[in-house]
């Protein structure tokens, strides 16, 4: 992360009990520790932000007691890397007054927090998301947990962190296919509540070109009024989950064949399904649907989700957290920018969806 990567405003984002602010993070890290004058304070990152962004900050005046550094990839989060991580506060004798700072993409942020939420009954935590991914998608609503029994954040609470600092310099340390990645979830915030949003982006022809600070904070306004609306995902915020439904489960079939991919690229297969049952239910115009279809495949391609076990795919989708009984629920699209919730569909019509992804 250099001086001339990151952009020089900031933005603030007021919420319920914390504040997400926008823009070069280190000043705000230091103001909030001497602020706060923890105990401890500890960092977690991963082998790679322990290297491409700790050390930056390190270098920058960030003043912390210990880091906890673990093994980078979705596959590490689990109950087992927790246990490493508890461990180690202990070894490091935090106490409740202790601040972990969990400087990384989403699973740092997830586990991070559930870890501290957890430890002594809870400590504070301070999230430092380091992916485009988890700037826009994981670093508002509280939501905290880890994967277990094969299912991704199945384990976990509502937890808020004392704050957010979304950096967008931390862009520039990402290889593109990680950016990419995390376009996914802004892309979704755009066809789920914001057409403004979505004719920004796509009238940009190089979608990787984007004016990182300005997309970053109109996304996250999107999910901060659907999170103020529903705290606790008990109605409207299951909008978020668009593309979710069929793109963990291809995202968890594929890891288990070991053929790992990246969230996004799951979920934009997956918005590409989804937005085809919305318009197989009739909420969705023929003429939406080929406008998504065409701008998800010319950013992410198409994965070879034919070559993948149907029914393994229905298990999963079974145990997806929106479920009402044995119906499997969707959100669809009323058009770009609008959606609505508890949608359900047959067996035979989501495999007609993953038949219209694999034709294409």
């Amino acid at each position: 992360m250099t001086k001339k990567s990151l952009e020089p405003t900031s933005e603030t984002i007021h919420l319920t009990g914390y504040q997400i602010h926008i823009g070069s993070c280190l000043d705000r890290l230091n103001h909030l520790i001497q602020n706060n004058a923890p105990s401890k304070v500890i960092v977690l990152a991963d082998h790679h932000t322990e290297e491409s962004c700790l050390t930056v900050l390190k270098q920058g005046g960030l003043t912390y007691d210990s880091s906890i550094v673990i093994a980078a990839g979705e596959k590490h989060k689990s109950l087992s890397t927790c246990e490493k991580i508890w461990q180690r506060l202990f070894d490091l004798k935090a106490d409740r007054h202790s601040l972990l700072i969990n400087l990384g993409g989403g699973v740092i942020g997830d586990m991070g927090g559930f870890c501290a939420s957890t430890y002594m009954r809870g400590i504070s935590f301070i999230q430092v998301p380091t992916t485009l991914l988890s700037q826009v998608d994981a670093s508002i609503g509280g939501k905290l947990g880890i994967d277990f029994y094969g299912l991704k954040n199945s384990i976990g609470l509502f937890k808020d962190p004392l704050s957010v600092l979304v950096d967008p310099g931390f862009l520039a340390t990402l290889p593109a296919k990680e950016l990419r990645s995390g376009y996914a979830e802004v892309v979704k915030h755009g066809l789920i509540r914001d057409r403004d949003l979505w004719e920004k982006i796509t009238q940009v022809n190089d979608w990787s070109n984007q004016p990182w600070q300005k997309v970053i904070h109109q996304s996250l306004l999107v999910k901060k009024d659907v999170v103020a609306e529903d705290p606790l995902e008990k109605s409207i915020r299951k909008i978020l989950n668009f593309g979710h439904t069929i793109g963990h489960a291809i995202e968890s079939v594929m890891i288990d064949i070991e053929r790992p991919i990246l969230h996004g690229e799951a979920v934009a297969a997956g918005m590409i399904a989804e937005a085809f049952l919305s318009h197989r239910h009739g909420t969705l115009t023929s003429e939406d649907l080929a406008t998504i279809t065409t701008y998800l495949l010319s950013v992410y391609g198409q994965l070879p989700i034919q070559e993948l076990d149907f029914e393994k795919l229905i298990r999963k989708m079974g145990h997806d957290k929106k479920n009402i009984g044995s119906a499997i629920n969707f959100t669809f699209l009323d058009s770009i920018g609008s959606s609505s919730i508890n949608h359900t569909a047959t067996i035979e019509q989501i495999r007609e969806s993953i038949d219209y992804y694999s034709s294409l």
